[in-house]
């Protein structure tokens, strides 16, 4: 009993240093992946006047980012298996960052379309691979918590994004170059250092961790394939053998096929579709406040996204204490439509205000909803399915940019945008109820293997349950 308290207690410790190391690093690089992402939203008047693209053209290449993001995905995915989540993280953020450094250069709408595409393509499998990454250095019990951290990390990120840009766009004529071009340069050439720095700071794998004890390692090795040897005989592999492997994969490929999965890449995509109408247009509706300026755009621009950081730390302190996450998940959806609804229906100030509450809602769901599809994954699974619903339900940051832009230029207002962003939130709560999900003892949310009651029962805990 004595070493097996010994390797619980290695277990935790090893985590904690985890948590303390590594994750404060993948939030920086999140913080480059959301400066990248966001900067065209405050820089969509200056390409307007400088390079001629109006709010459709805006809108589209805007959204091209998720089209590309959606194809690349998946192939995306298979390289960061074959030459682990080191090696892939480093090349995807120095890739995104030359791409987004070429924005400052962009000429007309087919070059701006082309960057916008490129930037999707680099840039997918960011957050698989984050989320792989996890999976193969923290315990079950506390990966749901770390990527709830990581997700929280966004709307923090977010925040920070508006006051940056505001900051770059007002060095213009600074060394002869727009303001715009600052902002695009300068992130850009942030992230390709972050990503160079990646490859010296990350660890490809446990055993190649310094800062952690040769017992660290070996328990939380073991912790880790105990857990993927759990999971092997909750769905029926026969370790050691080679049908069993057959099984596994084609297992794999028909939890990829589950209904289940297409209903979460739905809700996904409402929540997309609410997250990224406010990363690009927010700014936009931000400018009818009278008075307002690039810097304090920025500014005003970061109370949505802390309003929604206060909001997810208590909705994850209602989640600890919470059998069912479904519930939490309908009432920030429902949120998120009245608060977009109030919005479409009010002065610009009064609009801020309740764009803040929307983004409570909107942001708050994100975390909620990946506790679910996390819950009971297979090991062999749980990469390619979040690629799945992650690339398919990121199609919402196409449709919503282009979807506005076409409402903004044919109306010359996003309110009808705002008004499809609530009806979108409202159907996707609806859509919760039909989720299954594994509760403690429960059913698995994919279960195309259907094991046994016992081998049900010899799976790890859910991190839904425990996160």
């Amino acid at each position: 009993m004595v070493s097996v308290d010994n390797a619980v207690t290695d277990v935790a410790s090893a985590t904690k240093k985890f948590f303390k190391r590594v994750l404060p690093i993948m939030l920086v690089m999140l913080v480059c992946n959301q400066l990248n992402r966001s900067n065209i939203g405050y820089a969509q008047d200056h390409l307007q006047a400088d390079v001629g693209i109006g709010a459709a053209a805006y809108g589209f290449g805007a959204g091209l980012f998720f089209i590309a993001y959606a194809i690349f995905e998946l192939p995306s995915n298979v390289m960061m298996e074959k030459y682990g989540a080191k090696i892939w993280l480093t090349r995807i953020m120095i890739s995104w960052g030359i791409v987004s450094f070429l924005m400052a250069f962009v000429q007309n709408e087919t070059m701006f379309y082309v960057l916008r595409f490129l930037l999707g393509a680099a840039e997918a499998g960011f957050f698989p691979a984050v989320i792989f990454y996890f999976a193969r250095w923290v315990p079950a019990g506390q990966r749901g918590k770390a990527t709830a951290i990581f997700i929280a990390g966004s709307s923090v990120a977010a925040a920070i994004s508006g006051p940056v840009a505001g900051a770059l766009l007002s060095l213009q004529g600074v060394l002869g170059l727009r303001g715009w071009q600052w902002l695009f340069g300068f992130e850009g050439a942030l992230s390709v250092v972050v990503g160079m720095a990646v490859f010296f700071v990350l660890d490809a794998g446990i055993k190649d961790a310094k800062w952690l004890s040769p017992a660290e390692k070996s328990a939380l090795t073991q912790a880790i394939s105990d857990e993927d040897a759990q999971h092997s005989a909750a769905n029926g592999d026969n370790t050691g053998d080679k049908t069993g492997a057959t099984a596994g994969k084609l297992n794999r490929w028909k939890m990829l096929l589950n209904p289940q999965i297409l209903l979460l890449c739905g809700i996904y995509f409402s929540v997309q579709l609410s997250i990224y109408a406010n990363t690009f247009w927010l700014p936009s509706i931000i400018k009818q406040i009278p008075g307002t300026t690039d810097l304090t755009v920025g500014f005003l621009s970061s109370i949505p996204w802390v309003c929604a950081v206060f909001a997810m730390y208590f909705a994850a302190k209602m989640q600890d204490k919470a059998k069912s996450k479904k519930p939490l998940l309908v009432v920030a959806l429902l949120v998120a439509a009245v608060g977009t609804f109030a919005a479409a229906i009010a002065s610009p100030v009064l609009a801020l205000v309740f764009l803040a509450v929307a983004a409570m809602g909107f942001k708050s769901a994100s975390p909620l909803f990946w506790t679910i599809p996390q819950s009971g994954l297979h090991p062999l699974v749980l990469a390619p399915a979040i690629a799945i619903i992650n690339s398919l339900g990121n199609l919402g940051g196409f449709v919503a940019p282009f979807g506005f832009g076409i409402i903004k230029e044919q109306t010359g207002s996003v309110v009808p945008g705002l008004f499809a962003l609530a009806a979108a939130s409202t159907v996707a709560a609806g859509l919760v109820y039909f989720l299954k999900e594994r509760r403690s003892g429960g059913d698995a949310v994919v279960d195309s293997a259907k094991p046994s009651a016992k081998a049900a029962e010899a799976a790890d805990e859910p991190v839904a349950a425990r996160a």
